[in-house]
């Protein structure tokens, strides 16, 4: 496919024996699109671990898409963390996934690649966006301080998706998540986001016999949370379905407080003593609940519910205590 080609794509039915390339293929949401795509009958999936390709180095990157030649691209690979990571390490967040994003869009562009799917963050939005956010609420105010470089890369990301349909006419597009969980998340205990972190915080303090768990600042912030495999299902769905310039929020359309979070995890791992909040630590944005209308006039809709996808994300995360990232 030339540059020219994209100007009259239509979405349809992937070539399931075409070479898929899924950066970040072990990650929380890249190992879910794997396991989507074999599952869906693709026959050529691909991908390197962070040791084996570093894609920061623009170099490796060329030279091993110039290899493999993709067809389609999943950019799922990034430097991710929760308040306490992104807080401390800025300059990381910014550096290493503008890089990663530069590289491997620059190189899809240099092979050709026919369909690229960019995944950001809902943290892209403004801090005090109108509720639900909808996609154009992009650019139009302040950004979280906690997570403003992790944002603006993400930001720069979408903004090269869209020029590369503006000057080349490629059908590539970019999806924002909203919070992820579920298997091959980051449980460590200083660099996860908070529901993996409360996950492992109960079930310690449940297997420890704790009386007391304590979580960072009021607990009254809103979250929605979606599933791994239902992410994937969706970045599916929307390669298949949906050509565009504006990114497509994907989530399930509700959200509940963090306090209420905790509640459930508490339930779900049998922790039964008491639970305090340090209000002297940050709460993040107030409320971050995504307008999915977009993606519901594409033709999709969450699956998995929280309750369903937390007793599910639990059994794994007990599976591979001791194996877990730290």
């Amino acid at each position: 496919m030339t540059a020219s080609d994209g100007l009259n794509y239509t979405p349809g039915e992937l070539d399931r024996g075409a070479t898929f390339y899924v950066a970040g293929h072990r990650g929380l949401v890249g190992s879910a699109i794997a396991r989507k795509l074999e599952a869906s009958g693709f026959e050529n999936i691909v991908g390197k671990t962070s040791a084996e390709l570093d894609l920061r180095d623009r170099d490796d990157v060329f030279a091993y898409m110039s290899e493999i030649k993709p067809k389609y691209v999943v950019l799922a690979a990034a430097k991710v963390g929760g308040i306490l990571a992104n807080s401390t390490f800025p300059v990381d967040f910014l550096s290493d996934n503008v890089r990663v994003q530069v590289n491997m869009l620059d190189a899809a562009l240099a092979n050709d690649v026919e369909r690229v799917v960019f995944l950001g963050s809902s943290c892209v939005y403004p801090k005090f966006a109108e509720q639900p956010i909808r996609e154009d609420s992009l650019l139009t105010g302040h950004l979280e301080e906690t997570n403003d470089a992790y944002a603006i890369a993400k930001i720069a990301g979408i903004l090269q998706t869209q020029a590369v349909r503006r000057q080349y006419g490629l059908p590539w597009i970019s999806a924002m998540p909203t919070n992820l969980y579920g298997p091959n998340d980051n449980f460590s205990p200083q660099g996860s986001h908070v529901l993996p972190a409360l996950i492992r915080r109960y079930d310690e303090a449940a297997a420890g016999g704790a009386d007391v768990v304590t979580n960072w600042g009021t607990g009254a912030p809103r979250r929605e949370f979606l599933h791994s495999d239902d992410m994937a299902d969706a970045v599916l769905h929307l390669m298949e379905h949906y050509d565009g310039p504006e990114q497509v929020n994907v989530g399930t359309g509700s959200d509940v407080t963090i306090r209420e979070i905790a509640e459930t995890i508490a339930d779900v791992v049998g922790y039964t003593g008491e639970t305090e909040w340090d209000t002297s630590k940050p709460d993040g944005t107030p409320q971050k609940l995504l307008d999915v209308s977009k993606l519901a006039e594409a033709g999709w809709t969450s699956k998995i519910s929280l309750a369903e996808g937390l007793s599910r994300t639990v059994a794994w995360y007990r599976e591979h205590v001791g194996k877990l990232r730290e």
